[in-house]
């Protein structure tokens, strides 16, 4: 998942300990998190945006996916007319905290890695803040980011 670290970081994730991930307007995002993500997946959390961008920790799915209830409230940035209660358009997941890398995983890092080139992260002009990865890849940014966790599981 990636996020810009001046709206939400892995240090507010830490500090919030749980919090859901809403705000997710595209439907091919919205779609990896529906059928994709199950509760108790590890996920990598990257903050983009900044310089160097990169892989900063591991969260974790606490719920899986349902309605985004921002996409019905006037007041928020992310409302959007066309998602109501009954025929909801946009969904959200929660996500809990589990550490944050020893070692800051610049994106630089993950291009330079020969095992990582397929990783969708690493491609031009992908925007997408929720993406699949394969598990490979995951334990392998998992080591280069000195994960405290075994075999990249809690």
């Amino acid at each position: 998942m990636k996020s810009e670290p001046d709206a939400f970081s892995i240090d507010h994730l830490k500090k919030k300990g749980r919090a859901p991930w809403d705000g997710v307007r595209n439907y091919q995002a919205r779609n990896f998190m529906r059928d994709g993500m199950k509760k108790g997946d590890l996920i990598l959390f990257y903050h983009s945006s900044v310089e160097p961008p990169g892989v900063a920790g591991l969260a974790r799915v606490a719920r899986e996916a349902y309605p985004d209830f921002t996409s019905w409230d006037k007041k928020s940035a992310y409302y959007d007319p066309r998602s109501t209660p009954e025929k909801p358009l946009w969904l959200m997941v929660d996500v809990e905290f589990v550490e944050k890398f020893p070692r800051f995983v610049p994106l630089d890092t993950l291009r330079s890695t020969p095992a990582l080139e397929k990783m969708l992260v690493i491609k031009r002009g992908m925007r997408l803040s929720v993406q699949p990865l394969s598990e490979q890849e995951f334990e392998i940014v998992c080591g280069l980011g000195q994960s405290l966790l075994v075999g990249g599981r809690a």
